[in-house]
């Protein structure tokens, strides 16, 4: 499980919080006993807590980390005050503590009915946060199937999209970015796998991908000079000179730059006014444009 060490950001507006003045907990308030008639105890039918009043313990439940009782009370108003004006507030908070409790499916399922059922709510932006972190709290070890990460950075997206001048697309940007390196880690993983077993065309592709689709990546570097050393494996000298300029291009202080150059100076590939790696130049033979490479 990729997991994230923030916790979600607060609503875009805060959930009315109604004070109660209950002192009992749980679902249900009892009635008192009636007086004794004929000698036979006569009870009155359970009452049920007011729609305020389970709305509040459902809120106390969290602020006490209670979070399975929390989603509880939410659910049990929504059942029995499905008109109530606390019953939106409900489905949101129930959706919220199912992601606290790391039930990430049942918080997507219900948060997409709240989205579903209130879909211009001022509360919708912070609804696809939410789901939008329920996906990304499941990304996956980089050696593992990454298709947990493709959702995440989808719903992450959606929420840059449809809210883009709120908190939550700022955090949600960040988080894109840290999908982005890990798919990218995924694309290199298997590139160095292929490298080792000699499959030099299908470790190509892995490389060309990163270079390609995650320019902003911390990967890039990397794979283009891994793309030197697989272009000459192939016998593409020219591409491996390519994929060397843009990699002393912009990034001419890297170890990656330093390996690339030294493996063509030792297969005697540099031209004669090439310039060795050093923190000083950013020019000469290695100053091409990313799109040279290609």
């Amino acid at each position: 499980m990729y997991q994230s060490t923030d916790k979600p950001l607060p609503l875009a507006r805060p959930m009315r919080r109604v004070i109660s003045t209950a002192l009992a907990s749980g679902f249900l308030l009892l009635s008192g006993c009636s007086m004794f008639s004929n000698k036979e105890e006569e009870h009155k039918a359970p009452k049920m807590a007011s729609a305020e009043t389970l709305y509040n313990y459902g809120i106390d439940a969290l602020h006490s980390q209670r979070y399975a009782l929390a989603s509880g009370e939410f659910e049990l108003l929504q059942q029995n005050y499905p008109y109530s004006g606390y019953t939106g507030n409900a489905e949101l908070m129930e959706g919220y503590a199912y992601y606290l409790q790391g039930e990430y499916a049942l918080s997507v399922q219900q948060l997409e009915r709240y989205l579903l059922l209130h879909p211009t709510s001022p509360d919708a932006a912070y609804a696809y946060y939410l789901r939008a972190l329920c996906y990304y709290e499941q990304i996956a070890e980089v050696q593992r199937d990454q298709q947990g990460t493709i959702e995440a950075l989808n719903a992450l997206e959606e929420v840059v999209t449809r809210f883009p001048q709120t908190s939550y697309a700022r955090d949600a940007q960040l988080k894109i970015d840290l999908c982005r390196d890990h798919l990218a880690g995924k694309e290199m993983l298997v590139g160095r796998y292929y490298q080792e077993q000699h499959n030099y065309e299908a470790a190509m592709g892995r490389y060309q991908r990163v270079v390609q689709d995650f320019q902003t990546t911390n990967h890039v570097a990397e794979a283009l000079e891994r793309l030197v050393e697989v272009y000459l494996e192939l016998g593409l000298v020219d591409e491996a000179r390519r994929s060397a300029s843009v990699l002393g291009y912009n990034y001419p202080d890297s170890q990656w730059y330093r390996y690339s150059y030294n493996i063509l100076r030792n297969r005697h590939l540099l031209p004669d006014h090439s310039i060795a790696p050093k923190s000083q130049h950013k020019g000469g033979f290695f100053s091409r444009m990313w799109d040279s490479i290609f």
